[in-house]
């Protein structure tokens, strides 16, 4: 039993420097009491001493009258009704408390719709029966309040009179939390507005754009990563793009996406981990790891996989926005980074299934959001880290005779539970950008391209081949033959004929 006192006076609570003194309350109390091994949420809430109620990034602030009780029960309910869920905090405070105080918060206002919330949840993790009677009457309640955040359409449970709209299973649910630019890029309907643009262009012009497109998303996908693949090795990887969404996500599905982005797997152990993994560089001394980021445990790779798979069927809910959804199961992949190679191309080939999946995007046209993400590699690498950075002081781990990790304590809830908001805000803005400029682009040039080739064609009768090439030299070139193009491949030129097409070149392009 806590018997600490809940309401604790901040300026500053683990690294976050409050906006003004005042009581800190809800989540990050209840983490402080009963002294929780995870990391703080992304805002902290506050009770003002000065009687005002605003936000800042990384709290919430309230008046005195919202301050609650010094009890548990009081604080949860607080949490909930402000905060939200958070399933990571709930999980490990459940794990401390025996379960016979858990019955006796719940049945302290039984039909009470927070109470009912709590009694779910407990059940929900834990897959037991509390020792109290279902109810039989009373207005369903949802789970998670959809003013704070992002579920699915849900199913009744009569016991609790409680509608679970949690947007995944107990194996694997993060939760997405309501912002002004997530309202602002689901309202905008991207994907309407996508489809528009799209059919106002001819058919052939679209196909071949979409053949560009799939190779530029291929091989910006390999960029990412640091290489640079030849284009056989690109085309390969383009091809299973192109497939996203045909074929039903699993683990065995997974591996032998794995198989044709490794190209050479003679040094490197194909399939799930045996081991531990971690993502960082290592001392140039000793060897040591310097991890960015943790890997789940080897042993935990098949329930999470399995959790993130039945989770990815539940968000085919049409209700469930589809960015919302890739976010999901795309970031919780690449967090638990199930293989020792292949992780961040397959992260991404996911965002293309079930954006494809929930028919985002129109058949046959490839959504080159890997294009987008390497121009602003800077930001994907922040919202990585927003994840990564904060878990590493609560994951213990040792060093392995081959110089990796061996994660000592239970690590598990860290990759089933976690606050996906800034991901799912990240993936918008590239999937905004994609639509806006990267596939516009894309169709501006090939347009152009068709004008100046028929120029080309009337005047000159060049083979596709050698306009191809003439327009690749110009373009490294500012729009200028150089002499070597002009003494090799394009010598049978007359000099007004190729100020003729260079004239022309810059007025189209």
């Amino acid at each position: 039993m806590n018997n600490k006192p809940f309401s604790l006076k901040i300026t500053v609570f683990r690294g976050k420097t409050a906006p003004e003194e005042a009581y800190l309350v809800g989540y990050g109390a209840i983490i402080e009491a009963y002294n929780l091994e995870v990391p703080i949420p992304n805002q902290l809430a506050l009770i003002s001493f000065k009687k005002r109620k605003y936000t800042t990034e990384n709290f919430k602030v309230f008046t005195s009258r919202h301050q609650p009780e010094e009890t548990l029960y009081k604080q949860l309910i607080f949490a909930l009704k402000y905060e939200g869920v958070n399933l990571l905090v709930l999980k490990k405070l459940f794990e401390k408390i025996p379960q016979q105080e858990i019955e006796n918060i719940i049945t302290l206002e039984l039909l009470g719709q927070y109470s009912r919330r709590i009694w779910f949840l407990y059940e929900w993790f834990f897959g037991i029966k509390l020792n109290i009677k279902d109810l039989t009457s009373g207005n369903f309640v949802s789970l998670l309040d959809k003013k704070l955040q992002y579920g699915v359409k849900g199913i009744r449970s009569s016991r609790h009179r409680i509608v679970n709209n949690l947007p995944g299973t107990v194996d694997f649910c993060p939760l997405i939390f309501k912002t002004e630019k997530l309202e602002n890029h689901i309202s905008a309907n991207v994907a309407s507005k996508k489809n528009v643009f799209l059919n106002s262009i001819h058919k052939d012009v679209l196909q071949r754009a979409s053949s560009f497109l799939l190779l530029k998303d291929s091989k910006a996908s390999f960029t990412i990563e640091g290489e640079k693949p030849t284009n056989n090795r690109a085309i390969r990887w383009g091809k299973a793009i192109g497939q996203a969404g045909s074929k039903k996500l699993s683990i065995s599905e997974l591996e032998r996406l794995q198989q044709i982005v490794i190209e050479n797997s003679r040094f490197t152990k194909m399939g799930l981990r045996t081991e531990g993994g971690f993502i960082g560089e290592h001392d140039r001394s000793t060897g040591e790891p310097i991890p960015d980021h943790i890997s789940a445990k080897y042993e935990d790779l098949t329930p999470l996989l399995n959790g993130l798979t039945a989770t990815n069927e539940i968000l085919q809910d049409e209700t469930y926005d589809a960015v919302l959804a890739a976010t999901t199961i795309a970031f919780g992949f690449v967090f638990m980074h199930p293989f020792v190679d292949g992780n961040g191309r397959l992260h991404r080939y996911i965002i293309h299934h079930v954006l494809a999946k929930k028919a985002f995007t129109q058949q046959g046209v490839i959504f080159p959001v890997s294009s987008s993400i390497l121009d602003h590699i800077n930001d994907y690498k922040n919202v990585l880290e927003e994840y990564s950075h904060p878990l590493l002081d609560y994951i213990s781990w040792k060093e392995t005779k081959d110089h990796s990790v061996e994660v000592a304590n239970k690590t598990i809830d860290f990759y089933r539970y976690f606050n996906a908001t800034k991901q799912a805000e990240f993936l918008y803005d590239c999937v905004e950008d994609t639509l806006e400029r990267v596939i516009p682009e894309e169709v501006n040039y090939l347009q152009k391209y068709d004008v100046f080739k028929k120029y080309i064609d009337n005047h000159f009768e060049m083979p596709d081949k050698m306009v191809a090439l003439l327009v690749r030299f110009l373009e490294q070139n500012e729009g200028i033959l150089s002499k070597r193009a002009l003494q090799k491949e394009f010598s049978a030129l007359k000099a007004t004929e190729i100020k003729a097409i260079e004239l022309n070149y810059k007025q189209i392009f």
